[in-house]
Order: C-alpha cells, then structure tokens, then sequence
C-alpha cells in the first residue's frame, strides 16, 4: 500500500533584501504527509514560511555543489601540471634504505 502523500503548492516568498529580484514560480511538490507536517513544523520553529524554507534549503545544496565543483576542476587543473615538492628524486639505494 504507498505512503499517503500530501501536494503542497509552494508558494513566492518574499524577495530578501540583498538578492536580486528574481521571478518566483510556483510548483506543485507531491510528499509524504508525515514529511510536510515535520517541514511545517521546521519552518514553523524558524519564523518562516514552507516556500521560504525550501528555498534556502535548495540554495544551499546548489551553493555546496557550485563549491565542489569549483574544487574539483582546481585540484583536476593542478594535478595536470603536476606538483613540485622541492627536492631531488631518490636513488634506488636512498628508496630502499632501512
């Protein structure tokens, strides 16, 4: 028997201060009822709205993404051109030394 599921419909939040004002879309999100009561309930706890809160959530995820990526096409651009550790390579002798 599925889960019982609740449709939402997340609503335009207010435009913060400091971003630029974007258009806001409204969709439809179908979830289990136990999940919306908790996300209510979270953004309750916050002072914000359902919409508000997805919002930030979302942000955050695609922030975090943006960073790693960035991360990795700088460790994939310095693995490229390889790294000099100062130094000398060792002797076959220096390597097995005991």
């Amino acid at each position: 028997m599925p889960a019982k599921t609740e449709t939402i419909l997340a609503k335009s939040a207010k435009p913060e201060p400091h971003k630029s004002q974007n258009t806001k879309v409204n969709i439809t999100l179908k979830l289990d009822k136990d999940l919306v009561r908790a996300v209510r309930v979270m953004a309750a706890e916050e002072g914000t709205s359902v919409s508000a809160l997805l919002s930030a959530k979302l942000e955050e995820e695609l922030g975090r993404r943006k960073e790693y990526e960035k991360a990795k096409r700088r460790w994939f651009s310095i693995r490229a051109k390889g790294m000099n550790l100062g130094g000398r390579p060792l002797s076959r002798e220096e390597m097995h030394e005991r």
